[in-house]
């Protein structure tokens, strides 16, 4: 798995459904005028972009472990200050901010609660800590059809169901385990229309992610095959995809 990408590769790929997401994670959090607020594993900018519409420039930091991501976010949203930073050790003073989210960030996480209290400790006391994280546990995730159809033609396939907040009570379970207070969760729901298979499929060449890292390590006649079997499985076109993510908040 890749996310040592280019920017736009990622944008085609998940950025076409988490720029989709972040209105509604920053509703969730209840950002408004006057916090101070941060982006973890910002990646190409979806969320940060939304929390300097709401916030202004001067008032948004962001960290992602990716250098093509940080270029690419400081380049689009000048005045953030964009850091090169995993989330289990970020380059900030305690109770540095008013609010703290993670947008898609936290199943790859290599100890989820490790970052969620990292997160806690940047957060001003009474702040709020929000994350949301796709439900690929539950079959409602953005990539099920793509996942579906390699689970049918390999059924040991590790199709991201496996991890850390991606099914219902997971991420809130997650957040209580790493000292937040008055923990609640709902689900943030998404459609993003395709015109056509062709503009669906062509992203997850680009290897961006666990689908993008497993596409790129078949071989050519299996590649085929699951292309076959993603069209196979692909209603008319235009077509939509609806998607759900779980979403946590709570208090540092």
């Amino acid at each position: 798995m890749s996310f040592d990408v280019a920017a736009d590769a990622y944008d085609s790929f998940m950025g076409r459904y988490s720029r989709l997401l972040s209105a509604q994670l920053a509703d969730f959090a209840s950002v408004r005028e006057g916090q101070r607020a941060l982006d973890v594993g910002c990646g190409t900018g979806a969320l940060t972009g939304e929390l300097v519409k709401r916030l202004g420039p001067a008032q948004v930091a962001a960290v992602d472990p990716s250098a093509p991501f940080v270029a690419a976010t400081e380049a689009r949203y000048p005045g953030v200050d964009v850091r090169q930073a995993g989330a289990a050790d970020m380059p900030f003073d305690d109770a540095s901010f008013d609010v703290v989210l993670a947008q898609l960030v936290v199943h790859f996480l290599p100890d989820p609660v490790a970052g969620l209290a990292e997160m806690r400790r940047v957060t001003k006391r009474g702040g709020v800590v929000a994350a949301c994280v796709w439900d690929h546990g539950g079959g409602q995730g953005p990539l099920r059809l793509f996942w579906d159809a390699a689970r049918a033609l390999d059924p040991e396939v590790d199709d991201e169901s496996g991890r850390p907040g991606t099914r219902a009570g997971d991420l809130t379970r997650l957040f209580i385990a790493a000292g937040l207070r008055d923990v609640n969760g709902t689900a943030l729901t998404l459609h993003l229309e395709h015109p056509t298979f062709d503009a669906w499929w062509e992203p997850f060449t680009r290897g961006v992610g666990p689908a993008g890292a497993y596409l790129a390590g078949l071989e050519p006649e299996r590649r085929l095959a699951l292309r076959d079997e993603c069209r196979r499985r692909t209603p008319s076109e235009p077509f939509v995809v609806a998607a759900v993510a779980w979403a946590a908040r709570g208090l540092a």
